[in-house]
């Protein structure tokens, strides 16, 4: 993970682009694998953790009515978290993240391992869904974090 880290504070320094990010199931621990690189004060904004529902509708803006209906872990949150992110931080590239880490808290539709990673750079906006196959918490984390990571890159580049 420190290599991609690398690679994305690296770029985004050539490139002089800004990054905010909003996390729930990886707890802050996308921000963490960027600003432990040297130099990320120069690409980092802002990074929010938005954990409970009550905040990604107070801090976030998503609607109540998006959480009731989709739930918290959809692409349709996943998707208003970003923008409003978006909207909040005015940076380059915003990255939200929302998922089960686990190991419980899923069902059989959301099942431990899913995850939404959304990605919003001037007026393109992507999120991608992953189902991750193990069921300790940590892995689940770290691979989204990657993904997340990897993500940003391919958008970058």
């Amino acid at each position: 993970m420190k290599k991609l880290s690398l690679k994305v504070v690296q770029l985004l320094s050539k490139k002089r682009l800004k990054i905010s990010l909003a996390e729930s199931c990886t707890g802050g621990l996308l921000a963490s694998s960027l600003t432990s690189i040297s130099g990320s004060s120069k690409i980092f904004t802002l990074g929010l953790i938005t954990y409970s529902n009550q905040a990604k509708i107070n801090i976030l803006k998503v609607p109540k009515k998006t959480i009731k209906k989709y739930g918290a872990v959809s692409y349709e949150t996943c998707l208003s978290m970003v923008k409003n992110l978006n909207k909040i931080s005015k940076t380059n590239i915003s990255v939200s993240i929302t998922g089960i880490a686990g190991p419980s808290g899923g069902t059989k539709k959301k099942p431990v391992g899913l995850v939404y990673v959304g990605i919003k750079k001037g007026n393109k906006t992507i999120v991608n869904k992953y189902l991750f196959k193990f069921k300790k918490r940590s892995l689940i984390q770290n691979e989204s974090v990657k993904k997340a990571l990897s993500l940003i890159l391919f958008f970058i580049k």
